[in-house]
């Protein structure tokens, strides 16, 4: 077994339990809500952060022991946030360093890096392997992933360079990567070759959101170069259907890929992008219990069993945080 880092300090490897492997507490863009507090919605920190305390609550009771939380810079990570509120629930959470952008990286990095204005080695992996080896800002919180993304607009020139970063600190510290990728444009056999020039190891990676496609030859190309496939974003029902997305996963169970699977709702207590009662309008699922109330039972409908369930809930992810 191995150490690994939560909120709340570190845990054994074996005790995380059954795991939601793509969850938000919250999705933030602060310097909108410092200037424009009122858009979309409001935001009143004691009544927000008494909302997660509420939700995240609900899980211990349906068996829930450890979410994993790939907020980074892009996204709203403010850990001391995240201790106050995990301070009140037993529960792991366990936090990311990395950045989420689709084009550009933030200006803070555009003129200094390697052959830039300001040369110098990747200013993005000394931070990243700060946070996993330091702890993030002065709040004793270690890092336990690394996360960045690559959507529709493809390899730009931004995400390239994250990326690249996320993959050379893997390299040196070991640690696992979940990565955002669009399926229907084939990212994340895109990222799963960036990540490998870098040295990154494919099998700790999850090429997450890999469950908003049927396309079980693009899946199992994934799976079959070592990376966990992230069937994370249960209840986003606009994207697929409920129905869709748990046949395609007992049907790659079916393949013999149990293993290769991690489940999650890419759910948040809050997310700023969109207003909040629109939201529950449009994806009334999208909430952190609906694997645990719907999907499961559909599973086994379908003829998943407790074991490949159990696999893909509580083996997968401890195997992914273990070191090798």
């Amino acid at each position: 077994m191995s150490t690994v880092e939560t909120v709340r300090g570190p845990v054994d490897s074996a005790d995380l339990g059954s795991t939601l492997m793509h969850e938000h507490v919250f999705v933030l863009g602060e310097e909108m809500r410092q200037n424009y507090p009122d858009y979309p919605n409001s935001w009143d920190e004691e009544r927000r952060v008494e909302d997660a305390i509420q939700k995240l609550s609900e899980l211990p009771s349906r068996g829930i022991r450890t979410i994993v939380d790939p907020t980074v810079i892009g996204l709203g990570r403010y850990i001391p946030r995240l201790q106050r509120i995990n301070a009140e629930v037993d529960l792991n959470i366990i936090v990311a360093t990395g950045i989420y952008t689709y084009n550009e990286i933030p200006f803070q990095f555009h003129y200094m890096g390697p052959g830039l204005l300001f040369d110098a080695p990747e200013p993005m992996v000394e931070l990243f392997v700060k946070d996993i080896r330091e702890g993030i800002a002065d709040t004793g919180v270690k890092a336990a992933f690394l996360k960045c993304a690559i959507e529709e607009q493809g390899l730009t020139p931004g995400v390239e360079r994250v990326m690249r970063a996320v993959g050379a600190a893997q390299a040196e510290t070991k640690v696992p990567i979940t990565v955002h990728t669009n399926p229907h444009t084939g990212s994340g056999l895109v990222a799963q070759r960036v990540l490998k020039e870098e040295g990154a190891d494919l099998t700790k990676v999850v090429i997450g959101h890999s469950g908003d496609t049927t396309d079980l030859d693009y899946l199992c190309k994934i799976a079959d170069a070592g990376s966990y496939l992230g069937m994370d974003r249960f209840g986003l029902d606009v994207l697929l259907p409920f129905e869709q997305r748990v046949d395609t996963v007992a049907e790659m169970v079916r393949r013999g890929y149990a293993e290769k699977m991690v489940l999650a709702h890419d759910a948040s207590c809050f997310i700023d992008w969109f207003d909040e009662h629109a939201k529950a309008a449009a994806v009334p699922n999208w909430i952190f219990t609906h694997i645990s109330d719907d999907v499961l039972p559909a599973l086994r409908e379908r003829g998943v069993s407790t074991e490949q369930m159990t696999t893909m809930l509580v083996d997968n992810p401890r195997r992914y945080f273990e070191a090798t």
